[in-house]
């Protein structure tokens, strides 16, 4: 007869006849003990605790179920356990990293959560999960496992499609996707081997490693640029047309402005206005008047394009601008918010037509302090349009179209905007990348946009109605009641981020002061003018930008921290951004005698706004680097002066000087 071993249950090869439960029950919870972040199922268990007979691995799962039930395990996934621990559960969202494991951000816990690829349980990039945070620190981490995924980020995604004989994949092209899609033969919708293409996931069975989808759209070979772009724009789940229902409502909206519209505005359309743009744009979504009064004072007209007098709430209008939140701009063309017909005919400020606007006005002294101020519907009729190059030169030589109106506004802009940086803005000015394109889209040059002082007086005056429209209803008042508004919100500087940040300039001689947030302005300011043209001048500006935290929309004011404002919003361009359009109707409602609006609805809707922003940003950022990709494949050989703009452990990343185009040197080539 069999050895039993002193647990009462068989080792490899005993009889199973004989056992004894809460032996059994003691055992299972000593191998849980011994590896607390461990979840197994009755049938792992019984391997290691080298059970085979069916009878007591069914005792085994039967076990697990009481223990379940009695608190000392918890089951984690249908049929699968780990111990109950003082850990607990959080919901966050998941940043996935190149090797495929995963960090999970949450407000729930001052760490991100180290989530292991084995513990993803199917988890990508993006998607809301809910996770089991283990009690003990590994290695000085936080480390958890994904329980529930709450909601996925994405259903959709590009990729080179290869066909096989009997079934098919869709490689995805980016790390959010790190298995590739298996695709049955009759979901391929007539797609052929490399293909680029979209495809959805229709299931991913659990202990299946590739997900189950089928191709929505073919979009065509690789590396023709209108594949290239739609690739981009699918790939950040944004749209590159219209449906029908919005195109035929925005056909039905009259561009004829009749006179019963015209009596109830103020009328700016004998004063002289102006727009300054890019030479490139047709959306035009701001416009400056300007005239000397009686007094001496200066009067500024801000006038906004009327988007919301056109765009109705509840219309398929309204809903689609909600949903795109943004326009996207990428290297060759805008993907407009709305319908071209607003955005670039009824809406835009066209010069020599009379256009309706919401206006924030402004008699300023000859010191740019402002005397009163006054916010309403107005219409005008520009009289120039001009690029930001041809303001650029009459400020430069004092002479062409309008110079007099230009270099007043010239100068107030100078006065505003050294009262902005006395009281504590930041002066972040990255180089932004251009390109010269042939006609098939093709980049022929790169060159970097300035910004210069045309730029900045526009910019002075738009940051000034933003800044005055937020202070008239967030700004505190005995004669009226808290009123929710959208604002454009940016946080202090996380501690640990500036204290790294300054640790890092140290070695290249800089200082920044981090005892308080004007110090903290006063030197990043100088930091920003001491590094500018040395080498380091990119990796300091880079590191820099990274310390703060970014901008957003939120119905809580916490002002924004970068322009030193205590009341700020986003008013100025309602033709390509939804939290303009909410800011305009908020506007509206106040000044007609409105009480305040639901504050959990707009905080939602800024949210959404947010987080479109920064795919648009991404899918913008994508766009840019394409295009430098491409552009210098046709210097392949060629030699150009770069500065180091990151390190790995598999090489030095190097930015060139002219064209910004960044790429990597390995170590084996060093």
């Amino acid at each position: 007869m069999s050895k039993k071993n002193k647990n009462g249950f068989g080792k490899k090869g005993a009889s199973q006849t004989s056992y004894n439960r809460p032996a059994l029950i003691s055992h299972i919870l000593k191998v849980f003990n011994e590896d607390a972040g461990r979840s197994l199922n009755y049938r792992q268990m019984a391997k290691l605790l080298h059970v085979k007979d069916a009878s007591t691995a069914h005792l085994i799962n039967s076990c697990l179920v009481e223990l379940t039930q009695k608190g000392d395990l918890i089951e984690i996934h249908k049929g699968k356990f780990k111990l109950k621990t003082q850990g607990n559960y959080i919901i966050g969202k998941v940043d996935l990293t190149a090797k495929g494991s995963a960090y999970i951000i949450s407000d729930e816990i001052e760490r991100d959560v180290f989530i292991a690829a084995k513990n993803l349980n199917h988890a990508l990039h993006d998607d809301v999960v809910k996770v089991y945070v283990y009690a003990r620190k590994e290695r000085n981490h936080v480390e958890g496992e994904v329980v529930e995924i709450l909601k996925r980020n994405r259903e959709t995604f590009v990729g080179v499609v290869e066909v096989s004989q009997h079934f098919a994949f869709l490689i995805p092209e980016r790390n959010q996707m790190p298995f590739d899609i298996f695709i049955p033969l009759d979901k391929l919708k007539k797609a052929t081997s490399g293909q680029k293409a979209i495809a959805k996931i229709l299931e991913w069975p659990e202990k299946q490693k590739n997900p189950i989808g089928e191709i929505i759209e073919v979009l065509g070979m690789p590396g023709e640029n209108e594949v290239e772009m739609h690739a981009i724009l699918a790939e950040f789940g944004l749209p590159y047309e219209f449906p029908k229902r919005v195109l035929e409502s925005a056909g039905k909206i009259p561009d004829k402005i009749t006179e019963e519209e015209i009596s109830h505005r103020r009328d700016f359309r004998k004063i002289t206005t102006l727009t300054i743009d890019p030479f490139d744009a047709k959306d035009f979504d701001d416009a400056l008047s300007i005239q000397t009064l009686k007094n001496g004072n200066i009067e500024v007209g801000v006038h906004i394009a009327d988007v919301t007098h056109y765009v109705r709430p509840n219309t398929a209008l309204e809903k689609e601008a909600y949903e795109r939140a943004t326009s996207v701009y990428l290297v060759d063309r805008v993907v407009p918010m709305l319908p071209e017909r607003l955005s670039n005919l009824i809406c835009s400020l066209r010069p020599n037509e009379e256009k309706l606007c919401f206006s924030a006005v402004f008699e300023l002294d000859a010191e740019a302090h402002i005397v009163k101020q006054w916010f309403g519907k107005t219409i005008i009729n520009s009289d120039r349009r001009f690029t930001y190059e041809e303001a650029q030169e009459v400020i430069e030589t004092e002479a062409g179209d309008l110079k007099n109106e230009i270099l007043l506004l010239h100068q107030l802009a100078l006065k505003l905007r050294k009262k902005r940086f006395h009281a504590g803005s930041i002066a972040f000015e990255r180089s932004e990348v251009k390109f010269q394109l042939d006609e098939k889209a093709r980049p022929i040059g790169v060159y970097l946009k300035e910004n210069k002082e045309s730029n900045q007086l526009i910019e002075e005056f738009m940051l000034l109605a933003n800044k005055k429209v937020a202070e008239f209803i967030g700004k505190p008042d005995a004669n009226k009641a808290v009123r929710t508004f959208v604002y454009r919100v940016h946080d202090e500087p996380n501690k640990e981020k500036l204290n790294a940040f300054a640790f890092f300039i140290k070695r290249f001689g800089y200082q920044i002061q981090t005892k308080s947030a004007k110090k903290i302005a006063d030197s990043m300011n100088q930091l920003l003018v001491d590094v500018h043209g040395k080498n380091e001048q990119t990796v300091v500006e880079t590191l820099a930008i990274r310390t703060m935290a970014k901008a957003e929309y939120s119905t809580k004011n916490i002002g924004h921290y970068g322009l030193s404002f205590d009341y700020y919003s986003h008013f100025t361009s309602p033709i390509r951004r939804y939290p303009d359009m909410m800011a305009h109707r908020l506007l509206e409602h106040y000044l007609t005698g409105g009480k305040s609006v639901p504050d959990d609805t707009y905080e939602e809707m800024c949210k959404h706004s947010s987080d479109m922003e920064q795919l648009a940003a991404n899918a913008e950022r994508a766009s840019v680097k394409y295009k430098q990709v491409e552009f210098m494949k046709d210097n392949v050989g060629k030699e150009f002066k770069g500065v180091i703009s990151g390190v790995t452990q598999w090489g030095i990343y190097v930015e060139l000087i002219d064209s910004k185009c960044e790429g990597m040197v390995p170590v084996r080539t060093l």
